[in-house]
């Protein structure tokens, strides 16, 4: 039976690319829910709407241990929302790996570090000057192999609470994905962080009792960064930059700190639905992708991993294609 048109197209594609070093999928954050209000953000590059997400300009990893992106991901926009919060929040992310797919990783963990705005509100504020603290690390499942990364490739939001004693004022939170399916040699980690503004509400007086830097907090050699043994069954994880932070009241008394994993259907409804979406789905960016695009999507399967990438195939590209498998004498 003879392939359609876009599926042969996306054949032709494949064949060309398989001649080419092998295609690496990314993905960013697509929206935030923070006690079931959703906020809605961008696909990087491409502004639709405001959010208190901070734009990126594309999918691709920050590299490098050292890299100024390091903080809210690749050339980082200041947001104009700042959304509110209270201590204790349950904040949700939704990961994408472009307009409708899910993200595509599965070995690494997610950790997230929040920072207050000082000196001014967080929509005007330079993360670059940001003292961050550590309130959540999740790496591998209690079976010692499987990553939680695995549950966001299948689709699942990830849910981490705020300390019950932040003190109230104006905070980035720095939610990250480190993806190791590279780490086995030094450099290969992919870093994704992303950054959200809040406005926290509430009488609590907790400050963190130490704060790091980005860049600065990471080493590309560090263990948890640099890992030859990350696809061994059963090898203990590291995890890399500070410890989780204690929130220390006027009493000493400590934060607990706790996350939850959840499916995507599970999300709540917003409470009031006037400004955010009413859904917890990622952003459709379907501006971005015409009908007179062709889009691919290409898996890659490997002993240890699986990948996804989305491609759009131009008018142009696509057109040229159909004239070489025609020459080739195959329907298109």
């Amino acid at each position: 039976m003879p392939l359609a048109a876009p599926a042969f197209l996306c054949f032709a594609l494949a064949l060309a690319l398989s001649a080419l070093p092998r295609v690496r999928a990314h993905g960013y954050v697509g929206a935030v829910g923070i006690d079931g209000t959703i906020y809605q953000g961008n696909v990087p590059n491409n502004p639709t709407g405001p959010s208190p997400i901070r734009l990126i300009s594309t999918i691709d990893p920050v590299k490098g241990a050292d890299n100024p992106n390091l903080s809210c991901g690749q050339n980082a926009q200041n947001a104009a929302l700042v959304v509110p919060a209270n201590p204790a929040s349950a904040v949700t992310f939704a990961w994408s790996g472009g307009p409708g797919f899910n993200w595509p990783h599965n070995t690494g963990p997610l950790m997230t570090y929040m920072a207050e705005c000082e000196g001014t509100t967080c929509d005007k504020y330079n993360a670059t000057n940001a003292k961050w603290f550590k309130i959540d690390e999740v790496g591998k499942k209690s079976d010692g192999t499987t990553w939680v990364q695995q549950d966001i490739m299948n689709g699942a939001n990830f849910t981490v609470n705020l300390p019950a004693t932040l003190k109230a004022g104006q905070y980035l939170i720095r939610h990250e994905i480190i993806a190791l399916h590279l780490a086995t040699t030094i450099g290969g980690a992919e870093f994704y962080p992303s950054c959200t503004q809040v406005n926290v509400g509430g009488d609590q007086s907790g400050v963190p009792n130490a704060t790091v830097s980005f860049p600065g907090a990471y080493s590309d050699t560090d263990p948890g960064i640099y890992d030859p043994d990350v696809f061994d069954a059963g090898a203990p994880y590291i995890f890399p930059g500070p410890p989780i932070a204690s929130l220390i009241t006027s009493n000493r008394d400590s934060t607990p700190i706790s996350q939850t994993i959840s499916p995507i259907a599970s999300a709540a409804s917003p409470s009031n639905s006037a400004s955010p979406p009413n859904s917890a789905a990622m952003p459709s960016g379907s501006s971005s992708i015409t009908s007179a695009d062709v889009v691919c999507r290409i898996t890659a399967q490997g002993d240890q991993h699986q990948q996804q990438a989305l491609f759009r195939v131009p008018r142009h590209l696509a057109r040229a294609v159909r004239r070489l498998v025609r020459r080739a004498g195959f329907p298109a």
